[in-house]
């Protein structure tokens, strides 16, 4: 276990069907020096390629935060770590960015009311989640390369469900929000500007992957004046406490 409870005992959360991903060390999760070669392994050219479902499964969820579930594995789409959220919430259980998730734990989230996509190339399984459990999806207003319209579109500063505040933070694409729980310690769900290997520090997304390094930076910056405690990463594990100052390190690294 990463981090947090685990609610599976099973001792490997993935499942992988034909060719198998790669392992955590091959993709760089090891502990390493400092720089982009902690990124060693992700895949641009895949990344902005491949929205549609990865082949692995994960079979367990582990709890972050009292009502915030996590659940991460290795993504053979960029040959790096990819992660997915969900939030329970006394109207249902929002997933945000959601990867595959055996049956059995995706029942242990409850009901899922609506799935959430911080960016359009974080797709992922959302639509067949849809088609599964009837649940609405809410996809940033300039997405324009999506697989199916969305049920709803938002904006920076809009309302999503499960109390959830989306802003922009764009930068290492053009439609990248972050979504803010305000409840308990305060969640920030964050894609693509940060990332974090098992067991190592918090670093930016090297500048060769962004789509406007200037604006990741500015983005990230932003993040320091948002009301949060932990830091939840669409690649890589979270924060679990004190984020910002990891966050600051991390923009003078």
């Amino acid at each position: 276990m990463i981090h947090g409870r685990r609610v599976d005992t099973t001792e490997t959360a993935i499942s992988r069907s034909q060719t198998a991903a790669p392992s955590l060390s091959e993709c760089g999760f090891a502990k390493e020096t400092a720089g982009p070669s902690r990124f060693a392994g992700w895949n641009p050219v895949a990344y902005d390629r491949a929205v549609s479902e990865p082949r692995a499964i994960a079979t367990a969820v582990e709890e972050v935060v009292p009502g915030v579930w996590h659940w991460p594995f290795d993504d053979e789409r960029i040959d790096f770590i990819s992660a997915a959220h969900a939030v329970q919430t006394d109207e249902g259980t929002v997933l945000i960015d959601p990867l595959p998730l055996a049956p059995e734990a995706l029942e242990r989230l409850g009901n899922v009311a609506a799935i959430c996509i911080s960016a359009g190339v974080h797709q992922r399984s959302a639509w067949r989640y849809r088609r599964e459990l009837g649940a609405k999806v809410y996809v940033p207003a300039l997405s324009k390369e999506i697989d199916e319209e969305p049920d709803e579109r938002y904006s920076d500063g809009d309302r999503l469900p499960g109390g959830l505040l989306a802003l922009f933070t764009p930068g290492a694409g053009t439609t990248q929000h972050t979504f803010l729980l305000e409840r308990g310690p305060g969640v920030a769900f964050v894609p693509d500007l940060l990332a974090r290997t098992p067991d190592g520090p918090l670093f930016l997304v090297p500048a060769e992957y962004m789509h406007d390094p200037e604006e990741a930076r500015r983005s990230v910056e932003k993040l320091l004046g948002l009301p949060f405690s932990v830091l939840c990463l669409s690649h890589g594990v979270p924060v679990l406490d004190d984020s910002h100052g990891p966050i600051r390190a991390a923009l003078a690294a």
